[in-house]
């Protein structure tokens, strides 16, 4: 028998109209080692992207995506990006 551990993942809307928003966005989720994802649409990148972020449409609501069960110190860390 084979056990799969089960990733738990979080969602939070947030804002990043402002290129200062998304440097500082990107800064602290490069400080995680879990996988943290954006989507916006039908898009999704690496949220520890500056590229990947900037390649997106920050003047609308931006969708994080977190997988870990261990993550409340982030999503602390993110409501100053709330929508």
């Amino acid at each position: 028998m084979v056990l799969r551990e089960e990733i738990i993942m979080k969602s939070v809307t947030i804002s990043l109209e402002m290129s200062s928003s998304v440097k500082e966005f990107v800064n602290i989720t490069q400080s995680y080692d879990y996988e943290i994802v954006i989507k916006s649409g039908h898009y999704v990148v690496d949220a520890k992207s500056i590229l990947g972020l900037f390649s997106l449409d920050t003047s609308k609501p931006l969708t994080v995506e977190i997988y870990s069960d261990n993550c409340d110190d982030l999503l602390e860390k993110l409501k100053k990006f709330a929508a």
